[in-house]
């Protein structure tokens, strides 16, 4: 892969004034996926994600005046790249096409190629005319929601505007490249103590497991909060794991191997559960066995904590949201997100109406949100769950341990970082803090 003027003098650690100097490269190194591929995939039974995950150059776009140019260090892999590479639930491009009847630059968008990514850490090398709080040379995370603040309702909750998407996902020119565009309302102070490759891993999991436990807008747990954790040891879970231990709650995992079950206490859970325990019967179980697997989880957290969870944190979907409902106390919440085994959720709803839970859906995160989850990685409260690193020639074989669930916590992509390690700009921290407390999960594989 060929690097500009500019992403090299961003490599050389140049100084703001050198790097306004550079002129931007007409064109880029980017994975992204093309049109004409749209059905690759037809009467396919395996739609392997590196058939469609191309890398190769794409043109430069321009900036509008509220968006900044980022030389990207590092990215990471999102279910969401896994969804666009197969071309479902929908092809991307219709997102695409739909941003850009909206006008203005939005209508660059419209292209025959989309550059994936909802996760980036970089440095700023151009800024619009309109930005005001970012400057060139900056060192940031990008967080993914692209929210539109000429929306009333935006200026509420950024999630609520009718305009709001995810960036790299319902956008173009996302953050598995050498440079990406974000609007300025997206960048965040990147942690010091933490390499790009760690800070990229962040963004948008730990950020979304914020605002459906922490914010106001989700769960909003207290202090002795009981929380049952599903998937514990993926991105989401291995987040809010930690966010559950931070708050002063007492975070229940649940995982699918001994392996996990090591990772998970390393993360602060205090009871760990195995999926096998519980006899679950998958997606298609229907309310007895969903029920049957809520009553034996239930004993086990009773056994040990004397209490049933407050709080079901429930990314799975189809698979667990039957014992989600059914499992949380009289007055309890299920907050839920993604629905990895299906988006059809069944559940038996004697149970909650007649002990009046809750369910709420939860998306993303606003720009609030997602900054006070940021300070908790800037103060070493929270701790990255990156496992495992590709460069970004190899984003097909990143992709594809995503799809296939080969993975534990998050995987890193690096786009023009040459290797891991870089970026730490505060090495006292980061010894303070110490490299297996900031890499729980960088030990073991699925």
């Amino acid at each position: 892969m060929t690097v500009s003027d500019l992403a090299g003098a961003v490599l050389d650690g140049a100084p703001a004034d050198e790097l306004a100097r550079y002129d931007v490269p007409r064109d880029f190194t980017a994975a992204h996926l093309r049109v004409e591929d749209v059905d690759m995939f037809a009467g396919m039974a395996d739609k392997d994600v590196r058939k469609s995950l191309r890398v190769g150059a794409v043109p430069m776009p321009e900036l509008a005046p509220d968006e900044v140019l980022v030389a990207v260090m590092a990215s990471s892999i999102n279910y969401n790249t896994v969804w666009s590479a197969i071309f479902e639930p929908l092809p991307t491009f219709d997102f695409l096409r739909r941003f850009a009847r909206t006008g203005g630059y939005a209508a660059q968008h419209d292209q025959p190629y989309h550059v994936l990514g909802s996760d980036a850490a970089g440095v700023v090398v151009r800024v619009g005319a309109g930005v005001r709080h970012w400057n060139v040379g900056d060192h940031v995370s990008v967080a993914c929601t692209y929210a539109d603040d000429q929306e009333p309702d935006t200026h509420g909750d950024g999630m609520l505007g009718a305009e709001q998407r995810i960036w790299g996902f319902e956008t173009n020119f996302g953050g598995l490249a050498h440079f990406t565009v974000a609007r300025a309302s997206q960048l965040m102070p990147k942690a010091p103590h933490l390499t790009w490759e760690e800070a990229a891993a962040n963004p948008l999991c730990a950020a979304t497991s914020y605002r459906m436990l922490i914010s106001p807008r989700g769960a909003h747990i207290k202090q002795g909060d009981i929380v049952l954790v599903w998937g514990a040891a993926g991105g989401l879970g291995g987040y809010a794991v930690q966010l559950v231990r931070a708050a002063g709650g007492v975070p229940v995992a649940v995982v699918g191997s001994p392996e996990k079950e090591e990772i998970v206490r390393r993360l602060g859970a205090e009871v760990v559960v195995n999926r096998a325990d519980l006899g679950m019967a998958g997606p298609d179980g229907g309310h007895a066995a969903a029920i049957d697997a809520g009553k034996r989880l239930g004993r086990i957290i009773r056994r040990e904590l004397g209490e049933d969870p407050h709080v079901a944190f429930d990314y799975i979907g189809r698979a667990t949201f039957g014992t989600s409902v059914f499992v949380v106390r009289r007055g309890g919440t299920v907050v839920t997100c993604g629905s990895s085994t299906g988006y059809e959720h069944l559940y038996d709803n004697r149970y909650l109406w007649m002990n009046v839970k809750r369910i709420i859906g939860s998306h993303s995160a606003n720009h609030q949100e997602s900054a006070e989850c940021n300070r908790l990685f800037r103060m070493g409260r929270i701790a990255p769950v990156l496992s495992k690193v590709y460069p970004l020639a190899e984003v097909g074989e990143a992709a594809r341990l995503v799809q296939e669930n080969g993975h534990v916590g998050k995987v890193g992509v690096l786009c023009l970082a040459p290797r891991e390690g870089l970026g730490v700009t505060d090495p006292e921290l980061r010894a303070r803090i110490g490299a297996r407390r900031l890499n729980p999960m960088r030990e073991v594989t699925a």
